[in-house]
């Protein structure tokens, strides 16, 4: 992990009392990540091929987006000297490289809360230059009162905040967390924003916003909206609003009102879920914060961190006999990560036996079939943390994702998702694959080693 140009100390904040808030803010230098002389990455509870942030508190993910042949993770990021968007980026989505801090406010309690991201390619703000369309961030500017302001950037490290910020005015207390996608359709940009309920705006430069007559009714803060193709079919695009909690609706949206087909749908997956922009694969991945521990405080004792991001993943939505539900499997690229490979076919699961004894790995990538035949219960046990898996009809497909301190696990072909944190109570002991009350049996298994993403 390179960090030269990434660590500094200190900040300078440029401040002259005869300027507006919004000179201010833009003058101001952003706070700078500490050196320490620690050694950070190998620290014994920092996840491994989760991102974390060199140090300091990690909350939202902000901003995601692909630009400029990487692609860009902005992130809620509480250091010594303020809270605002940090910044990584990545070629792959599995390695990532934390840069230097990216839009602070120069303010003393002044936060740059969570907004979004997004490449204006037809340069619709007139902030591009020589043909070099502009990544321009949306973000809301929390002071009382809250208000959305917009930053832009050329090269994708250095960011410029507009001089005629606010673009949207307050609305109501603390209207906050604007994700901004555009229309294709109706050729406009199209913002959802958390006031009481979701509102939506629509702006033809990402400066002038206009409310449209939507509210939408899903869930609290950090929302997300985007178009996704049921059952793969570009013909036929159905949109969907996600709450900050991972519940979400899924409707239709003509870029003037959004009309709900469904109610609120349970997903877990994180909390503050987003996903990235102009993907360049076309496809939609999704990446939540795994805050974990009781009021968003992660079991990390003596770390330099606190708090991770999930793994990206990658959302389908495909047709059931409930309605179009969203589908998230672990994203391609992970598979990078694997190295040295168990596996078993057809063969039972007795209790009181563990055909995992040896596998004392701290990282996997576990996938499998298995029925439950006789048992009252089939699972994993993690370092001490007991991992039930969840049968249909008797069967459990499943993959699972075992980090140091986290374990994401996504069942019946990602229709069904979970991630956590946890202690490990025993960290030397092995992996454990265990039944409970009669035999179960293994169709298939494969259980993989993964190596570190940082170096």
């Amino acid at each position: 992990m390179n960090k030269k140009n990434a660590l500094f100390v200190g900040w300078v904040i440029m401040a002259v009392s005869v300027m507006t808030v919004e000179a201010k803010e833009k003058k101001a230098a952003p706070p700078q990540v500490p050196l320490s002389t620690a050694p950070l990455y190998q620290e014994q509870y920092r996840p491994q091929f989760h991102f974390s942030a060199d140090r300091g508190r990690l909350n939202d993910p902000n901003g995601l987006v692909f630009y400029k042949g990487e692609y860009h993770l902005f992130f809620q990021h509480a250091i010594e000297t303020g809270k605002g968007w940090g910044h990584a980026v990545s070629t792959d989505l599995i390695h990532w490289t934390q840069l230097g801090p990216a839009i602070f406010s120069g303010e003393k309690k002044v936060t740059i809360a969570s907004g979004s991201a997004v490449v204006d390619w037809q340069n619709t703000s007139g902030f591009g230059k020589d043909g070099q369309p502009p990544l321009v961030c949306i973000y809301t500017y929390a002071k009382h009162p809250f208000t959305q302001h917009i930053a832009y950037s050329l090269d994708g490290r250095t960011f410029t905040k507009y001089e005629n910020n606010p673009i949207l005015g307050n609305i109501a207390d603390e209207n906050r967390d604007p994700k901004v996608v555009w229309h294709e359709p109706s050729k406009q940009w199209i913002m959802i924003l958390y006031v009481s309920k979701y509102d939506l705006f629509s702006s033809p430069n990402l400066k002038d916003w206009k409310p449209l007559p939507s509210k939408i009714e899903c869930g609290n803060e950090c929302p997300d909206i985007f178009p996704m193709p049921l059952d793969g079919d570009p013909e036929k695009i159905k949109w969907v609003v996600v709450a900050a909690s991972g519940a979400y609706v899924v409707g239709e949206f003509d870029g003037k009102e959004f009309k709900v087909e469904s109610k609120p749908l349970s997903s877990k997956f994180g909390y503050a879920v987003q996903t990235f922009s102009d993907e360049p694969k076309g496809r939609r991945i999704q990446i939540g914060w795994l805050s974990g521990g009781k009021g968003s405080r992660a079991p990390y004792p003596g770390m330099p961190f606190n708090q991770q991001m999930t793994v990206p993943a990658e959302l389908t939505l495909k047709t059931t006999p409930n309605g179009p539900r969203l589908f998230r499997l672990p994203v391609k690229e992970l598979e990078v990560l694997r190295g040295k490979v168990y596996s078993w076919n057809e063969i039972p699961i007795v209790p009181g036996t563990n055909l995992l004894n040896g596998l004392t790995h701290d990282l996997f990538d576990i996938e499998g079939v298995i029925l439950a035949g006789q048992s009252k219960e089939v699972g994993f046990t993690v370092r001490g943390k007991p991992v039930p898996l969840h049968f249909i009809d008797g069967r459990a497909k499943f993959r699972m994702l075992v980090d140091r301190i986290t374990i994401e696990v996504f069942e019946d072909d990602g229709a069904q998702t979970q991630a956590m944190t946890f202690m490990p109570v025993d960290k030397a002991a092995p992996l454990d694959l265990f039944a409970v009350g009669g035999d179960a049996k293994i169709v298939s298994l494969k259980v993989y080693e993964l190596k570190s993403i940082w170096k």
